[in-house]
């Protein structure tokens, strides 16, 4: 079932249990743009059913967020503009040159091109393995790109993330709403879970510019400015207290900066934080 956000923004709530990130609606008054097209064909189809349920303008464009299987995968059931930043066409490149039958995904699995939960979803939620053939996207943008709906403007902006480096946005002006995708979380290296610190103010500045109010993530319940500010803020401060490879060093600083021990999200980001030390390292 689609969530309503708005009278013109609707979302399809994330599965984790499923790898199913949140997938968006948009609509103006003349065209309805898509954000991330779901981890597979069936994904796709059960969100095009679900809008099929609404009296909305026709789809004419989808954004996939960022190169991630579980972001693109459905991207061949909608007939729309496709728009990708240069450097995630560049990475859907590969993906297109895929096969999908299973000696195939087991190979890419065992070249560890593929997760093996990848291949499990591909090989229940694609039919037709045998002649899938990712779409190339139609459109490709550097830094940013503008799209009106008919009195429903879309900014759509590559961003520096802790996530990946193809990272894109989208922002709803008059809603105040900002589509993350996956860009505020952290991502795994060597089977490490890290967030990227250099990146982590640069990423701030990139998203905090624009005036929201909602916020939605990939695999996130939906964020008001309260929450996304409390994130931020236990983000920095742990962010701050990690300066190597210590965790116990970065931990006791913490309680000596904050007079407080750190509470669990705030420990899980500093462990996060001396993972990244660890990879840079």
């Amino acid at each position: 079932m689609l969530n309503k956000l708005s009278d013109t923004i609707y979302y399809l709530s994330h599965q984790d249990d499923r790898v199913r990130p949140t997938l968006g609606l948009v609509c103006g008054d003349q065209n309805s743009l898509i954000i991330d097209s779901g981890n597979s064909t069936q994904h796709a189809k059960e969100f095009l059913l679900e809008i099929e349920k609404l009296n909305v303008p026709p789809i004419k464009y989808l954004v996939i967020t960022h190169a991630n299987w579980d972001h693109f995968l459905g991207m061949n059931e909608f007939d729309a503009t496709v728009i990708v930043n240069s450097q995630t066409n560049e990475l859907l490149k590969e993906w297109q040159s895929y096969r999908f039958d299973d000696n195939s995904l087991q190979k890419y699995v065992n070249t560890n091109q593929m997760s093996a939960k990848c291949m499990e979803i591909i090989q229940a939620d694609i039919p037709n393995r045998g002649s899938f053939k990712l779409n190339s996207p139609n459109v490709i943008f550097e830094n940013t790109l503008t799209i009106d709906l008919g009195n429903k403007v879309c900014i759509i902006e590559r961003i520096k993330s802790t996530h990946t480096d193809d990272s894109t946005i989208i922002y709803i002006p008059d809603e105040k709403v900002v589509f993350l995708g996956d860009s505020t979380n952290g991502r795994t290296t060597n089977s490490l879970y890290h967030f990227k610190q250099s990146l982590l103010l640069p990423m701030m500045k990139d998203i905090q510019k624009y005036d929201a109010e909602m916020f939605l993530i990939g695999h996130e319940s939906i964020c008001d400015s309260n929450k996304m500010n409390i994130y931020w803020e236990e983000l920095t401060t742990a962010s701050r207290v990690v300066k190597s490879t210590s965790l116990e060093n970065a931990i006791e600083c913490f309680k000596v900066e904050n007079k407080r021990d750190p509470n669990d999200n705030e420990l899980f980001f500093i462990q996060a934080f001396v993972n990244d030390r660890i990879v840079q390292s």
